[in-house]
């Protein structure tokens, strides 16, 4: 009963699966299946509801998955992800294969239940099959828009994610060999105390990790896979592969380096804290340059990974609860930013500022959601990417990571330019011959949960952050 508890949100969600691919199967080859994609958002919806009355508890598989705060914090997370993308990409799926709709949803199913195992293993081993059940059916939805034929370029931007993924997975399971085979143990909770956890050899395994966790990440110097994706797949898949892989690679990084190697901070901290310097410096300076405003999104979210690797590398229980609070707030914005940018380049048949052209004169709600985004991405105050930077900022700072968090308050100025100079496209500039967009209800209620969510916790981002350290805790303080 004890596992049952454990585990029973990635079996529920295994179960829509199930009843997806029957349902599937039996349903008249002609017959339209877009209702598959509301099918699979409401199921989303109502385990994220059920998870407020049934929290994740107890362990599983004698202790290689561990349900807690922490566990549950970022289950709702994916699953908040998953009915957004499901909103979001509705009608696009619909209209590109209206036949193999039920495939697209399996695949995106498939990997959300990796990402909901991934916060709660305990277990080398489960941790690596989770990232791989999430990982592989992402190179799949990458390569869905491959037959588009204005261009479309899903299938390189669905081979660059698989070759970077292969190669991550490769380095991450070279480094564990060398770790494991130090340390004599794959379980997470024995780390601390193992006899080879600080050797030479252990180290390099670490660092052979920290590489392939880093290419999962899109961080810097494992980031050139990131744009090029962004721009060639469909990009309400995008919205989703931008942020929930990532949150799930972060939550794969603190079960091993905050749970596992915390009392050897030493040994992989500085590591992380040069790498998340790196991040925010390369891709806040490489998305000037950038005219796609995908590639633009792309290059600002390796400067975003690289704040969620400062409050990583401060290793402490604040630290932890403000990188949930992070992954939160950006979900939500990057997100709704991407939403926005496809109804707009649907309408225009381009991804650069030109498309947005005139958006405040042509859609004035649209035009306000992507201020929102794009302040919020920006660190503004009043929405809640200001809180998130704040706090990732402030950890950084109680921890004497001083370096780290100079560079991040100069570079958000620098960020602050480039978000600016796409809402004057969209705010200062006549709209031509350019029509008003036409978003469907499953797109406006997916880009009114994202402004609900960036204005709302923006302006009473409390529950969050009490949520937030009290997950953290859960994850520190219980062994």
């Amino acid at each position: 009963m004890s596992e049952l508890r454990a585990l029973w949100v990635p079996l529920a969600v295994a179960a829509v699966a199930i009843v997806l691919l029957v349902v599937d199967v039996l349903t008249h080859p002609h017959t339209s299946r877009r209702w598959l994609g509301y099918f699979v958002a409401g199921a989303l919806a109502a385990i994220f509801c059920a998870t407020f009355l049934f929290p994740t508890d107890g362990r599983a598989a004698h202790g290689a998955f561990e349900g807690s705060a922490w566990t549950t914090s970022f289950q709702r997370l994916f699953l908040s992800a998953g009915v957004v993308a499901a909103l979001g990409g509705l009608d696009d799926v619909a209209k590109r294969t209206p036949h193999r709709v039920g495939e697209y949803w399996l695949a995106m199913l498939f990997s959300i239940i990796g990402m909901l195992i991934l916060p709660g293993a305990r277990d080398l081993v489960l941790l690596i099959v989770a990232f791989e059940l999430m990982g592989i059916p992402l190179y799949v939805l990458a390569a869905y828009a491959k037959t588009e034929t204005k261009g479309g370029h899903a299938a390189e931007a669905a081979l660059k994610l698989y070759l970077t993924g292969a190669t991550s997975t490769a380095i991450t399971l070279f480094g564990l060999a060398l770790f494991t085979g130090m340390t004599g143990t794959t379980r997470l909770d024995a780390l601390a105390g193992a006899a080879g956890a600080t050797t030479p050899l252990a180290g390099v395994g670490l660092a052979f990790v920290i590489a392939g966790m880093g290419y999962k990440l899109g961080m810097v110097p494992f980031h050139m896979w990131v744009p090029d994706t962004y721009q060639g797949a469909s990009t309400p898949f995008v919205a989703f592969l931008s942020v929930a892989p990532k949150a799930a690679g972060v939550a794969a990084m603190s079960a091993i380096f905050l749970f596992g190697m915390r009392g050897h901070p030493a040994h992989w901290a500085p590591v992380i804290a040069l790498l998340a310097i790196l991040s925010m410096v390369v891709g806040n300076l490489l998305a000037l340059p950038q005219t796609d405003l995908r590639r633009l999104l792309g290059y600002s979210g390796i400067a975003q990974m690289g704040y969620v690797l400062v409050a990583l590398a401060s290793n402490d229980t604040f630290a932890a609860g403000m990188t949930f609070f992070f992954l939160t707030a950006y979900l939500f914005t990057n997100m709704g930013a991407f939403l926005v940018l496809h109804v707009a380049a649907e309408s225009s048949g381009e991804h650069s500022a030109a498309s947005l052209a005139g958006l405040a004169q042509r859609a004035p709600g649209l035009a306000a959601a992507l201020m929102a985004f794009l302040l919020s991405l920006a660190g503004i105050p009043f929405v809640v990417g200001f809180w998130a930077k704040l706090y990732v900022l402030l950890a950084a700072f109680r921890a004497g990571l001083v370096l780290p968090v100079v560079v991040g308050i100069a570079l958000a100025v620098v960020g602050l330019f480039y978000y600016l100079r796409v809402l004057s496209a969209a705010y200062m500039s006549e709209p031509g011959a350019l029509k008003r967009p036409e978003l469907g209800a499953p797109m406006r209620l997916a880009i009114g949960i994202c402004v609900v969510a960036v204005v709302g916790l923006g302006l009473w981002p409390k529950p969050l952050v009490d949520q937030s350290l009290a997950a953290a805790t859960s994850l520190l303080e219980r062994r």
